[in-house]
């Protein structure tokens, strides 16, 4: 049984967002944003981490996957 839910296009699309996040974060915490910067920072890391173990807890909650179906 594999704990996989998350498909190679969408980890892809996590790990861009994830890199996004954390860069835009960065760049926000150095003017007067720090709030949404911290914010930003945690949210890329959330989606990065979901993107390299191709594993997402809120599919899992809704039964939704994204990996192909053996059949």
């Amino acid at each position: 049984m594999s704990f996989s839910n998350v498909g190679t296009f969408d980890r892809i699309i996590r790990l861009l967002a994830g890199i996004a996040l954390v860069a835009y974060g960065m760049l926000a915490n150095l003017g007067d944003a720090e709030i949404y910067g911290t914010i930003a920072i945690g949210a890329g890391i959330i989606f990065a981490l979901t993107g390299v173990v191709s594993f997402c807890p809120i599919y899992r909650l809704f039964g939704w996957h994204t990996t192909p179906t053996e059949e």
